[in-house]
């Protein structure tokens, strides 16, 4: 998919009616076929070849890579004028200001200069723009010498405190981008990091501390840098708090309107950890504000986020005891083209992982065989874990399915592909159990047997059960409705209920 492609994929329905509405304006004779061009796009359709002997009647390639091109470039420009319309319209108007108060005092106007520039700074300091305040204080300075009513001093102390908030703001951006560099090298290329010490030392080093004049975009990063934490150690209960605490501030920002992409993630974010927490109720709470969120601004933002919410909703009814609602939410998405390839992966593997806990196993097999990539592409796309997770499932599925010869070979394959990482991020577990499931499979006449009972209870240093990973239960959850000789989906939800918090 090339950058046209992709960019015209993002488009919420609004969006092409709105920058189908754009094309007709600009256009300026009748013949222009920009506008047959992106509805063909927009519908999915990217085959040069068609496309062309669709628009020419031949294989005009000459005309139609112009055409492309000049598409290509009304959409950017589309963008940047709905981008300066919307979100930067404070930003240009606290410009506007302060380009006029330059004017009034290129002309001795310094009263009129001055209550301009009062008005900029009020503006600014309500959405935390420091850059912006950082050229009304300079101005202000530097004539201060006109405006006998100015406090020169208390005007200093203002700059130096707005200095030391734009400073903050650019050290989080750096310790952001560092910290989600570190966490995507060791997701998508397998990296062995000690994230937490990495984490704590950087925010060390930068000196980095929440108060009240933070940015909105800062406040997003320090909770993304939090997420990222709990990502990296499965330790999602340490946060909640924090991340809880942390949007009810964000709620009384002045920032909140503008930044409407922000908030919409940050409430992703929570809702995640809620529902990695197994607190299900208040991760559907806060699913509800966000799905609220994606509908404002014409649903400016649905399209962005659309895969994201109705994965981690179909998952809290998974684990709620609302299966066949889980299956139908995710049903529609599966085929779905979206630019978000990650989380596409994610919900065919979780449509994989609620047939088979229902035991619908040709269609867990059926959809599971359309994983045709190698898992070089699926690590760069979805990350070490989520292949991990694909080839024990995949190992879950060939033993039920009995598949002998395959569940011999993938059990070798698993093995030499990953010992060495699980080992490296300190993950035995995972080898302890693809052993105990290997047993299972050879010696099925033994499962339930109180021997093979006590073989599980010694081989793991058991976590406690509500901070322990939602993910790891389920696959647990397989070897003990074998032992219990139960079904999976009951044995799932039981082992869930015992660990959600009263």
């Amino acid at each position: 998919m090339n950058d046209l492609n992709t960019i015209i994929s993002t488009f919420s329905n609004e969006d092409q009616q709105r920058f189908t509405t754009y094309l007709e304006k600009k256009n300026k004779r009748n013949d222009t076929k920009n506008i047959q061009l992106f509805k063909y796009l927009s519908s999915g359709n990217s085959n040069s070849n068609e496309l062309c002997f669709k628009l020419y009647g031949n294989q005009n390639k000459g005309a139609y890579h112009a055409l492309r091109k000049r598409l290509y470039q009304s959409v950017i420009d589309f963008i940047a004028n709905a981008s300066l319309q919307d979100e930067k319209a404070i930003d240009m108007q606290i410009i506007k200001y302060i380009l006029a108060s330059r004017t009034c005092l290129q002309h001795k106007q310094y009263k009129a200069a001055y209550k301009i520039l009062d008005k900029a700074e009020v503006l600014a300091t309500e959405h935390h723009l420091f850059p912006l305040l950082n050229e009304i204080y300079h101005t202000k300075i530097q004539y201060a010498y006109a405006n006998p009513s100015t406090d020169i001093n208390q005007l200093i102390l203002k700059f130096k405190s707005n200095q030391k908030n734009h400073q903050l703001e650019d050290q989080l951006n750096i310790v952001y981008a560092k910290i989600r560099q570190t966490l995507n090298n060791m997701t998508y290329k397998g990296d062995v990091v000690d994230f937490q010490t990495l984490l704590n030392n950087t925010l060390n080093e930068y000196n980095i501390s929440i108060n009240d004049s933070m940015s909105f975009k800062s406040l997003y990063q320090l909770v993304a840098i939090t997420s990222f934490s709990a990502f990296a150690t499965n330790d999602y209960l340490k946060i909640e708090p924090f991340l809880i605490n942390t949007y009810k501030s964000i709620l009384e920002h002045k920032d909140i309107e503008k930044q409407l992409f922000y908030h919409i993630q940050i409430l992703y974010l929570i809702a995640n950890t809620l529902f990695r927490n197994k607190k299900f109720n208040t991760s559907l709470q806060y699913l509800d504000l966000m799905h609220k969120y994606m509908h404002e601004k014409q649903k400016k933002h649905y399209n962005n986020f659309q895969l994201k919410y109705n994965l981690l909703l179909s998952l809290n009814l998974n684990f709620t005891n609302k299966q066949d609602e889980a299956i139908e939410t995710l049903i529609p998405l599966v085929n779905t083209k979206h630019t978000d390839t990650e989380t596409l992966l994610d919900i065919r593997l979780s449509l994989v992982m609620f047939y088979f806990q229902e035991n619908d196993l040709k269609k867990a097999s059926h959809l599971f065989s359309k994983f045709y990539h190698t898992d070089k592409w699926y690590t760069e796309k979805a990350g070490k874990e989520w292949v991990i997770k694909k080839h024990l499932i995949e190992i879950l599925l060939h033993i039920e399915l009995k598949n002998i010869d395959l569940v011999e070979s993938r059990l070798l394959s698993f093995k030499r592909s990953h010992t060495k990482y699980l080992k490296g991020i300190n993950q035995q577990r995972a080898l302890t159990y693809l052993a105990l499931v290997e047993d299972c499979y050879k010696n099925p006449e033994k499962i339930t047997s109180g021997a093979f009972k006590n073989k599980v209870e010694k081989s793991f240093e058991w976590i406690d059960n509500k901070r322990e990973d939602i993910f790891v239960m389920s696959f647990y959850a397989w070897l003990k409705s074998k032992m219990e000789n139960k079904p999976l989906y009951s044995t799932t939800l039981d082992l869930i209920k015992s660990a959600k918090p009263i």
